[in-house]
């Protein structure tokens, strides 16, 4: 969903947010970081570790979860927990990922479609302001069975 996003922006935010706190810029980092700017939507750390392994074998399991954990303070990540185990991770541009976005999430297949609709956006809006309520952000997470899942359900029970 959206454009792809100019890696080189997500790294200097990076940069600038780390030369903030004071954190070193590692090489192992840097890895996590091409491997988690351009890879999936809604990567787990396992298969962040997977991906970044392929250019850096020696990177582990806690300094891909400490990474990701960096991203998300800094505003460069969003957590999901879809209700299936691990949680997700998705590229976030000013603390939303990529632009606003709800998810449909299957209960058999565990797919994640992403959607935006507007009309859903001005009933959310028009619902807090009638209510007296500022929204500062929110999720919306449709959970169901797919098309395909439904057809291969029926496929069975032929």
């Amino acid at each position: 969903m959206g454009a792809p996003i100019a890696h080189d922006a997500l790294h200097a935010r990076l940069e600038a947010y780390m030369s903030k706190k004071g954190l070193r810029s590692t090489g192992q980092r840097r890895t996590i970081a091409d491997a988690f700017f351009g890879g999936p939507r809604h990567i787990t750390i396992e298969e962040l570790l997977v991906r970044a392994r392929t250019n850096d074998p020696r990177i582990g399991y806690a300094t891909v979860y400490r990474t990701l954990k960096l991203f998300t303070e800094c505003g460069l990540a969003t957590e999901h927990d879809f209700g299936d185990g691990p949680t997700r991770y998705e590229v976030a541009i000013d603390g939303e990922a990529d632009h606003h976005h709800d998810h449909l999430i299957c209960l058999e297949c565990r797919r994640i479609t992403e959607f935006h609709d507007e009309e859903i956006e001005g009933l959310q809006e028009r619902l807090a302001r009638r209510l007296g309520f500022e929204i500062e952000s929110h999720k919306h997470e449709i959970y169901g069975v797919c098309e395909a899942c439904r057809k291969a359900s029926a496929q069975k029970k032929r």
